[in-house]
């Protein structure tokens, strides 16, 4: 690879790294043919960009942005590397949890989610429980309807109590 290919592919990951809230750095290595292609098929049917890239070009890439916070996943920065990119924080762990039944790998090897760093495969789980900024809006809604939920059932009942008793008072003989 010439100098100017390796310059364009490290402004080309500058730039998708300076847009993305969240980027998840994987182990696809010795997966066969098949199974690599039934991995893009997935990330392109849930809108994740999967990408095979060199440590050293990533790296670079990497400190070109200005982030400090990028320094902790420079020692995962060996083997086979690959960076998925989502516009949903956990879709690309939600992804790697469900492929991973049928094959050993991709191995996550750390992420960046929302200014926080995860490394390791262990914390798969924990990626793939943080809710979306969509799921923590509908969160927030259902708890903002519920109180006015509680006083429009608390009138309708109300009025049918109300109603009833006039109805009886009404019914009465005098």
């Amino acid at each position: 690879m010439k100098k100017e290919e390796k310059n364009q592919m490290i402004d080309s990951l500058v730039e998708q790294l300076n847009r993305a809230n969240s980027f998840y750095i994987a182990d696809i290595g010795d997966l066969n043919a098949d199974n690599t292609s039934k991995l893009r098929r997935l990330c392109f049917k849930r809108n994740i960009t999967l990408q095979v890239v060199k440590n050293s070009l990533l790296q670079k890439a990497m400190e070109r942005t200005g982030k400090t916070d990028f320094e902790a996943l420079y020692p995962l920065l060996v083997g086979n590397t690959s960076i998925l990119f989502s516009e949903v924080n956990n879709d690309p762990a939600k992804l790697i949890k469900e492929f991973r039944r049928t094959a050993k790998k991709p191995i996550l090897k750390g992420a960046y989610v929302e200014e926080s760093i995860y490394l390791g495969d262990d914390q798969l789980d924990a990626l793939v429980n943080i809710k979306s900024k969509n799921e923590l809006i509908g969160d927030l809604i259902l708890l903002l309807q519920s109180p006015a939920r509680n006083v429009i059932s608390a009138l309708s009942s109300g009025g049918n109590k109300l109603s009833g008793i006039v109805k009886t008072l009404s019914e009465r003989p005098e």
